[in-house]
């Protein structure tokens, strides 16, 4: 797997079969090594590492209802009353972000409706706040650490 730009870590990948797995720690369980699960498992370790996100308060493929379709949101980050507040969308290192892209997580949000929305493909990381009272978003220079999420304005 390439180097991406987010910290490295001490990951466990094991052989299986005629296949790869990195262990999820949030999931506690191997999962088949791809592209983007190599992004969701470095910005995972960041958050919890770089930004303070408590690892209770992260899912993995977290389910949802959209238009009675099942779907499956990549991240979810929780606050400490169990709303959630964050989803994070990854994509492979050499997927472009688009406005597809934003789309897909915008659907998503139509469901969790967070105040964060964040898309990343291990390479660059976009983060949005969204105000839902004044229907508008801003996108934000970093990443805020966990115990920001609910001062930024």
């Amino acid at each position: 797997m390439c180097d991406l730009n987010l910290p490295s870590f001490d990951t466990k990948i094991r052989k299986k079969g005629d296949g790869v797995e990195i262990f999820d720690p949030l999931r506690r369980k191997y999962v088949r090594l791809t592209p983007e699960e190599w992004v969701r498992q470095h910005f995972v370790h960041y958050l919890i590492s770089e930004k303070s996100f408590p690892a209770s308060l992260i899912a993995n493929e977290t389910g949802i209802k959209l238009n009675s379709l099942a779907r499956r949101c990549d991240t979810v980050v929780y606050n400490r009353q169990l709303e959630p507040v964050m989803i994070v969308e990854y994509k492979s290192p050499d997927v472009i972000i688009t406005q597809q892209v934003f789309d897909q997580v915008t659907r998503y949000n139509s469901v969790l409706k967070v105040p964060y929305i964040v898309v990343s493909n291990g390479m660059k990381h976009h983060c949005c706040r969204i105000d839902y009272e004044r229907q508008s978003y801003r996108y934000l220079i970093e990443i805020p650490a966990y115990n920001e999420l609910e001062s930024i304005d």
